[in-house]
C-alpha cells in the first residue's frame, strides 16, 4: 500500500513521531494506493484490484466504473479503473495491463480490446498467481477465472428480430460495428447477422463497417453506406459510439423517418433519440452490474473461492413504449 507522510524536521523527536505514525497506519489503506498481492490478508491491508477497461469515452464505461466502485466500497477493497482514450488503442491498453500486473495486485479485471493480443500478459498473470476476471469482452484464453458480460449473441439476435419487425421483413439494411477484434464486436456482429440470414431471407445486409466505437468515424461510414445504397431501410449500431454515429449520419443526410435505427447501449443521446422518435430502439446492457460483478468475482478469486465462470449480467430491448418502465430505467445510464 502507498502511504503518504508530510515532511518531518530532522531530529530524534521527529524520528519518534515518524515511528509512531508508521505503527498507527499499519492497518490503514490509502484511497489511491496501488497495493499488491503480498499485502492482502494477514497484515490488515486492503486487497488491491486494478480494472483495465476498453476506454473512458462513452457513458457505458462510466457506468461500469460506478458499479465497480460500489462493489469495492461494500467489500472494503481498493480498485483503480482506467482505459485508453479510444477503443482502437489496443497497444495502449496492453501497456496499461502490463503496468497493472507490475504492481502485483491480488486480482485484476480486464475488458480486452483485442481478444488475442493480451494472451502473453494473461500468461504472465497466471504465472504470478494473479486471478483474472474478464468483463464485457471475453478473451481467447482459458486463463480468466470468470467473465462478467452480456450474452451479446442473444442480445444482437433480439435486435435483429426487432429490425425485421420494424421494416416489414424485407429490404436492405447495414451495420456499423465498433470492431472485429474484441469479443463484443464479433459476437454482436455475428449475433445480428446470423439471425437475419437464418430467419429473414428477404432482408439483405448490404454492408458491415467498423468505426472503432468513434461516433465521428461511424458517422462518415454510415453516410458513405447511405450514398452507395439509396434504398437502405435500416441500420444497426453495435455500441454507443456506433449508434450515435449512425444517428448523426441519418440526420445529416435528412433521412429521418426513412431509415430505421436500432442501437446498442444507452447514454443520453440515444435515450433522447428514442424518446423523440429518431431512433427506433436499442439494446441496453447492465453496465453497473457488469462492474459490480467483476469486482465481486475478483475478490472471491483472490480469496481462493470458487467463482461462476460465466456471469450473465443480462440485457433488455427498450423503445419509446417501455423506456420509462422501472425495470428499464434501472439499467439505463446517462
Amino acid at each position: 500500500m502507498r502511504k503518504t507522510f508530510g515532511k518531518f524536521v530532522a531530529g530524534a523527536s521527529a524520528l519518534a513521531l515518524l515511528g509512531s505514525l508508521l505503527a498507527a497506519c499499519g492497518t490503514n489503506a490509502s484511497q489511491n494506493a496501488s497495493g499488491g498481492a503480498g499485502e492482502a490478508g494477514g497484515d490488515g491491508g486492503k486487497m488491491y484490484i486494478p480494472i483495465v477497461s476498453k476506454g473512458f469515452q462513452h457513458q457505458f464505461w462510466q457506468a461500469v466504473k460506478q458499479g465497480a466502485e460500489k462493489a469495492a466500497a461494500e467489500l472494503n477493497v481498493e480498485i483503480t479503473f482506467e482505459g485508453p482514450e479510444s477503443e482502437s488503442q489496443v497497444d495502449k491498453q496492453i501497456e496499461m495491463l502490463q503496468v497493472a500486473l507490475d504492481k502485483k495486485p491480488d486480482a485484476i479485471g480486464f475488458a480486452a480490446l483485442d481478444s488475442k493480443a493480451s494472451a502473453p500478459l494473461l500468461e504472465q498473470a497466471k504465472a504470478n498467481d494473479i486471478p483474472v476476471v474478464a468483463f464485457d469482452s471475453g478473451v481467447e484464453s482459458d486463463i480468466p477465472v470468470a467473465t462478467a458480460a452480456t450474452d451479446n449473441i442473444a442480445a444482437a439476435g433480439l435486435a435483429a428480430d426487432k429490425m425485421a419487425e420494424l421494416i416489414g421483413g424485407e429490404g436492405e439494411i447495414a451495420m456499423i460495428v465498433h470492431d472485429q477484434t474484441s469479443r463484443t464486436g464479433v459476437d454482436r456482429r455475428d449475433g445480428f447477422k446470423n439471425r437475419i440470414e437464418e430467419k429473414y431471407p428477404n432482408i439483405k445486409i448490404v454492408d458491415i463497417q467498423y468505426g472503432g466505437g468513434d461516433h465521428l468515424k461511424s458517422t462518415d461510414l454510415a453516410k458513405a453506406i447511405m450514398q452507395a445504397h439509396p434504398n437502405l431501410k435500416g441500420f444497426f449500431g453495435a455500441n454507443e459510439g456506433s449508434a450515435i454515429g449512425v444517428l448523426n449520419a441519418v440526420k445529416e443526410m435528412n433521412m429521418q423517418g426513412k431509415i430505421t435505427i436500432i442501437g446498442y447501449d444507452s447514454g443520453k443521446q440515444q435515450i433522447d433519440a428514442i424518446k423523440n422518435g429518431e431512433m427506433a430502439g436499442a439494446i441496453t446492457q447492465n453496465p453497473i452490474g457488469i462492474g459490480y460483478e467483476t469486482v465481486k468475482a475478483a475478490v472471491a478469486a483472490a480469496k481462493g473461492e470458487t467463482v461462476e465462470p460465466n456471469i450473465d449480467t443480462g440485457f433488455f430491448y427498450y423503445d419509446k413504449s417501455n423506456i420509462d418502465n422501472e425495470e428499464i430505467k434501472a439499467v439505463l445510464y446517462e
